[in-house]
């Protein structure tokens, strides 16, 4: 019927966080497990191109495209494991509280400098005269 708003407590707020990132974190994972499926499926398909319907069958050429695929999995894995690890929630955290505190470092400079080059009470006299 009536509805009115709730006031979020800041528990629920950070428990919705939490979830939030968990459900990122399984989403991430989800990708690198099809990502492995699709690499061993793809590492199969490269091997019948080349030695079964004998496609450029001089040549071994497979093996390079599995290498180089096999490289963009171990980049992949390394960014869910270990990148994500270092550069995670708390970095991104770490790294806006930073940022801000540089924006209001520097606004304070400029009101200063705005009040050194135009002094309130200079424009006050003015008016008055």
């Amino acid at each position: 019927m009536l509805s009115r708003k709730k006031q979020q407590n800041p528990v629920d707020i950070e428990q919705h966080e939490l979830l939030e990132n968990a459900q990122k974190r399984i989403r991430q994972k989800k990708r690198l497990f099809s990502h492995f499926v699709i690499f061993l499926i793809g590492c199969v398909f490269l091997f019948l191109i080349n030695k079964i319907f004998k496609y450029g069958e001089e040549y071994d050429w497979f093996v390079w495209g599995i290498l180089l695929w096999a490289f963009l999995f171990a980049l992949h894995a390394f960014n869910v494991f270990v990148t994500h690890r270092f550069m995670g929630q708390d970095w991104e955290r770490k790294q806006r509280e930073r940022l801000v505190e540089k924006q209001k470092q520097r606004i304070t400079e400029i009101q200063k400098e705005i009040e050194t080059d135009f002094p309130l009470s200079k424009i006050n006299k003015k008016k008055d005269s």
